[in-house]
């Protein structure tokens, strides 16, 4: 691994950043490899891509992160990506992140969901999230227009946002699948009609809440949203 790393320092160093923009990464291959993110001239992110997503799609998932995000547009930052055929058992991206200093990685700017009591704590005033939160206030398209429930419209958004959207499941429910399968008994049961053209995240929560029973909330923070039946203050978060 380390005579790998020692020529691939020197070959992304050499390379030209491009700005992350949809044409730029329509162009990569979809294949394994590593990439930088670079803003104001200095490395900040470190990736390796995996069997679900190669560089092609990582790399337009990041461009769909940063147009939902305040003080930043992804043209603001470049990318440099290498190809690289075996990466299974080789923990490139940790001696890159090492050696670059990326602070972005592990600071926010992973997909992760922070988890439930999280959201009583501070993100790092430095932090990925702290300094570009995310935008909920920019028209997108992402919902079927039509008649559909609350439910079936969160599934959408959950699986289209490029940041964690979390709402509130059965009690005990648990796995990855959970939000598909156990979701609050009013969600299924709450229908919706959605309209045709783009709303803002802010506007379609609200329609969301609108067909719910009274005592929903729906809280944004920097990283992520969350709707729970609750009435509770987020020192942290701001009720929509």
């Amino acid at each position: 691994m380390s005579a790998v790393l020692h020529q691939l320092v020197p070959q992304l160093d050499a390379m030209s950043g491009e700005p992350l923009t949809r044409t730029a990464t329509a162009l990569l291959p979809d294949a394994q490899g590593v990439y930088l993110l670079i803003h104001q001239g200095n490395v900040h992110y470190v990736g390796k891509t995996d069997a679900q997503a190669g560089l092609r799609t990582r790399l337009t998932r990041h461009v769909a992160k940063f147009e939902q995000r305040d003080n930043i547009v992804p043209a603001d930052v470049e990318f440099k990506a290498a190809q690289i055929l075996v990466l299974t058992a080789m923990d490139i991206e940790t001696q890159l992140i090492s050696h670059y200093r990326a602070d972005w990685n592990g600071s926010g700017f992973g997909s992760n969901d922070p988890g439930r009591e999280r959201e009583t704590t501070a993100k790092p005033p430095q932090g990925f999230d702290a300094r570009f939160p995310i935008n909920i206030d920019r028209p997108v398209e992402i919902l079927t227009p039509g008649p559909t429930t609350v439910h079936r419209a969160l599934m959408e958004l959950k699986l289209a946002l490029p940041f964690t959207l979390r709402y509130q499941l059965e009690p005990g429910a648990k796995g990855s699948q959970a939000f598909r399968t156990r979701p609050h008994a009013d969600l299924p049961t709450s229908p919706i009609m959605v309209p045709t053209g783009p709303m803002t995240i802010r506007q379609t929560v609200n329609l969301l809440l609108a067909a719910l029973p009274v005592g929903w909330q729906a809280t944004r923070f920097v990283s992520h949203l969350i709707l729970y039946k609750e009435e509770r203050s987020y020192v942290h978060g701001t009720p929509i």
